[in-house]
């Protein structure tokens, strides 16, 4: 550091000034050498942005990176500082089987319960160089990561990354926050703590756990089901310790429903109308279930007349109590039954807003306020609103009271609102989220709601029947939360002794109903109640049923299982019950916050519970012919399955295609399957065969415009020996040389987007809609559409740019390019006039392709490099 700093400042003066230039830089590194330089380390960088500005009084400096940088100068437990501000953006490593355990194929699933693991970088920005590139020179790491237990281990993935330059643990420091406002972050920075590794190896043994037993099962499964049923509509048939007790609940409410038996019931109700209300008094039998009785005591009660008696009047007080503070589960419920927000949605928006300091930390367990909490303040800040601020104002005035008795799990304070806002300054569901966490918590501090309940008692024909009613005498916190606000329901006045006349006696039918799907708000309580999940990871679980094909959102959002989540359920539960039921989990969670609570290790932790689901794997594996029966009662085989659309190299039988998810191709004659990309449209390709094994082609249509040339057989058992183990290939990967579809042949440049590192390859068609398309990323050029022939030439290239010329014939005279022949040899990016006809388009990805970044501007270079890009049979971090 101090060579480059003499480099480039001597830059700037004469050779003559040298003398002056030493004298500058001395007194410079002087100034900096004598203050601490200090990396504080963010999870997001919109938090890193918030602490910097908050901490340095706005005065930070803004240094560009993939990951932004954030400077300023200050003090350090009481020493001058230089601070440089910067954030991972979540997990810096996921986890992951080693290279020997990837391949779905070779590795028997009962290896990865004693299977090597390592953490490896996650996609995205490399936060590892990032990270280690600004710990250099800096000697205090300040962890400003959220106060969870996953927090907590990025807190120790960040260590790991700097250790080679701030590697005194006295220099590492943990900061405790829970709301993005001055005064929190201010009070967190004066009062660093140290990081947990308690915490963070309990997170790292769920990890493991997950990861080894998820993968044993879904692999299993996955490979003996697709490969057995054309019609399950799933890419995997996956298992998870948590997600399938989850999907368990419900299919144990649909099977309550299906098994089900109504009966029919008949109940007697006097009516009378009263001041144009109208009053139904409730049989104290309740109902009878056989009719010939009922219409008997009907009759009876009805020959005497209508005119009961007045046998009691009763009145008491009540109180529906405020609520108490506002955790994570009790904000997932109400989003779903009053909003109508899902769960997965809901906490995605309320961390949006506490990142923004709209609210504190959503994710706590607490339900209860430490003593200490300033509730006057947090409750003041909401004096400004144009919608609650006069009901706060009085609050304030009157005194609030304390929330009623919660939980305080010690973990952040109940879900918190720290800013004002309006319906202006947020909107949609984000300012429907924030405005509930607000009215929910002033109505913590405000008066119950009291009641007078009042009661008659009537006879009538010797039965006794009733009705009761109720008045709000102080509407207390259902004032400023409507949705809780409580109907009155005045009684007449009457008198013990009075004859009360009746406008009818009713004879009322009935059937008993089933109980109804459970909403989500219910499958969040179940899983609460039985240990399945954290606050952080409910939501997950629930979105992963629905989105893996198990079950669907009905209308009031409602779990309804499908018919494969309910044969998963009950193929796995007839082998192993303990597998669905949520015991086993709950109990492995229970010694999971043993290590965190620093109680257990983890390695006594992990032992035990991977011994245990392999003992249970092995017996679900000999035993899988019961779960097989019942799938093979639900869906229907592969041969009598899809649709014939193309022809085997191997006995030149028509294969059958199978669009339920997974995708694929299988011969009936053969009994092979062969595996497709799981997005766009499969179709025919014009009778095209692979020169290789002699399979027809079929062409993928992705949204957007991209299409793929593939050969189903290239594309499960790529012939090159550089393609990575696990890959698919296409035929814009192939690298045949005289293959009409082969990336060799129709290889333009490499891809126009700098970000990308795939290679732009034409299309081969009969006729219209010619275009070039990456083979790793959305970008595409469309070439023009009155062409006649389109071919890339395989012996010219530009000269400007490197790409592969392109030969363009039109009909006679109807060229489209300005002042050109019918045919032309051209550079698709540096001729003029061929490039005023091609549009560069962005379209979706391939669905077997990595992703690339978005950009432009050609860089052909190179040529015919056939890389293997896709996915393997499925993503072991799937469940």
């Amino acid at each position: 550091m101090v060579l480059f700093f003499w480099f480039s400042t001597s830059f700037f003066f004469s050779f003559a000034d040298q003398q002056e230039t030493i004298t500058v830089t001395h007194a410079y590194l002087h100034h900096i050498m004598a203050k601490r330089q200090v990396l504080m380390v963010a999870e997001k960088p919109s938090l890193a942005e918030a602490i910097s500005h908050h901490l340095s009084d706005g005065r930070a400096q803004k240094r560009p990176r993939a990951v932004p940088v954030y400077e300023y100068d200050g003090m350090f437990q009481g020493q001058p500082a230089f601070f440089k501000v910067t954030s991972t953006t979540g997990h810096v490593f996921g986890l992951d089987f080693t290279a020997a355990h990837q391949n779905w194929e070779k590795v028997d699933e009962d290896e990865l319960f004693n299977a090597t693991t390592v953490k490896k970088e996650n996609s995205g920005p490399k936060i590892v160089h990032h990270l280690a590139n600004e710990a250099e020179g800096c000697d205090v790491l300040v962890l400003w990561l959220d106060c969870d237990r996953e927090g907590e281990n990025i807190c120790f993935e960040v260590m790991n990354v700097v250790k080679r330059s701030i590697y005194r643990l006295e220099n590492i420091f943990r900061a405790k926050f829970s709301a993005i406002t001055r005064e929190e972050l201010t009070t967190a920075f004066k009062t660093l703590g140290r990081p947990n590794k308690n915490i963070a190896d309990a997170v790292d043994c769920r990890q493991e756990l997950d990861l080894k037993v998820g993968c044993a099962f879904t692999r299993f499964q996955t490979k003996f089901f697709t490969g057995k049923y054309g019609d399950l509509d799933a890419n995997v048939v996956s298992y998870g310790p948590c997600q399938t007790p989850t999907l368990a609940f419900c299919v144990q409410r649909h099977d309550d429903i299906l098994n089900f038996k109504p009966e029919n019931f008949w109940r007697i109700v006097p009516v009378s109308v009263r001041s144009g209300s109208v009053l139904s008094f409730d049989w104290d039998r309740v109902r009878l279930f056989d009719e010939p009785m009922a219409r008997l005591m009907h009759r009876s009660i009805t020959d005497g007349g209508r005119t009961a008696k007045v046998v009691d009047v009763s009145s008491s007080s009540d109180t529906k109590a405020r609520p108490t503070a506002l955790n994570t589960v009790e904000l997932m419920k109400i989003a779903s039954k009053m909003l109508g927000i899902g769960p997965h949605q809901a906490m995605h928006i309320a961390e949006s807003l506490y990142i923004s300091g709209y609210i504190s930390y959503p994710r706590t367990e607490s339900s209860a306020y430490p003593a200490s909490f300033d509730l006057g303040s947090a409750l003041g800040e909401q004096k400004r609103s144009s919608m609650w601020g006069p009901y706060v104002t009085n609050l304030l005035s009157v005194g609030f009271t304390r929330p009623k008795a919660g939980v305080d799990a010690g973990d952040h304070p109940p879900i918190t609102p720290m800013r004002c806002a309006g319906p202006g300054e947020l909107s949609g569901d984000s300012w429907r989220i924030y405005e509930y966490v607000t009215r929910h918590f002033i109505a913590s501090l405000s008066p119950d709601c009291k009641m007078r309940k009042s009661k008659i008692a009537i006879t009538l024909g010797g039965e006794r029947f009733s009705i009761s009613g109720k008045v709000v005498e102080v509407a207390g916190f259902t004032e400023i939360l409507p949705n809780s606000a409580v109907k009155d329901d005045k009684l007449p006045e009457v008198k013990i002794g009075d004859d009360f006349v009746l406008s009818d006696v009713k004879f009322a039918p009935g059937q008993t109903q089933p109980p109804g799907y459970l909403t989500e708000s219910d499958l969040i309580g179940l899983m609460e109640k039985n240990g399945i999940g954290t606050d952080a990871s409910i939501s997950q679980h629930i979105n992963n049923i629905v989105v893996r094909n198990f079950c669907s959102i009905e209308t009031g959002r409602t779990m309804r299982p499908t018919k494969l989540g309910v044969v998963l359920v009950h193929g796995i539960k007839s082998i192993d019950p303990e597998l669905v039921l949520p015991t086993v989990r709950s109990k492995v969670e229970e010694y999971v916050t043993h290590i965190a609570e620093g109680k257990a290790k983890v390695d006594d932790v992990l032992r035990y519970a991977l011994d245990l689901f392999q003992q249970k794997f092995r017996f679900f594996r000999t035993n899988i012919d019961r779960l097989d029966g019942l799938m093979g009662a639900s869906f229907s085989p592969l041969s009598a399955s899809g649709q014939y659309l193309t022809r085997c190299g191997n006995c030149q039988r028509y294969l059958r295609f199978l669009s339920a998810r997974p995708q694929r191709l299988y011969c009936q004659n053969c009994e092979v399957t062969y595996n497709l990309p799981q997005t766009g449209q499969i179709k025919q390709f014009s009778n095209f065969t692979c020169p290789l094994d002699n399979f027809e082609l079929v062409i993928l249509h992705v949204d957007g415009g991209k299409s793929t040339a593939i050969c189903p057989n290239c594309f499960n058992n790529p012939p090159f020996e550089d393609i990575p183990e696990g890959k698919h290939m296409s035929c814009d990967d192939c690298k045949h040389p005289t293959c009409m579809h082969s990336l060799a042949t129709n290889y333009v440049c490499d891809c126009v987007d700098p970000h990308c590192n795939g290679s732009m390859a034409f299309v081969p068609r009969s006729t219209g809609k010619w275009k070039i398309c990456c083979n790793n990323c959305p970008m595409m050029i469309l070439l023009p559409p009155a062409a006649q022939r389109v071919r890339v030439n395989p012996s010219a290239e530009c000269n400007d740019c490197g790409a592969r010329l392109i030969d363009i014939s039109f009909p006679d005279g109807k060229s489209t390019l300005p002042n050109r022949a019918d045919s032309i040899c051209a550079c698709v990016f540096c001729d003029a006039a061929l490039a005023s006809c091609v549009e560069e388009v962005k379209g979706r990805a391939v669905g077997f392709g990595r992703g690339g970044s978005r950009g432009g501007g050609a860089r052909g270079r190179g040529r015919g490099r056939g890389r293997g890009r896709g996915r393997g049979r499925g993503r072991d971090d799937d469940w």
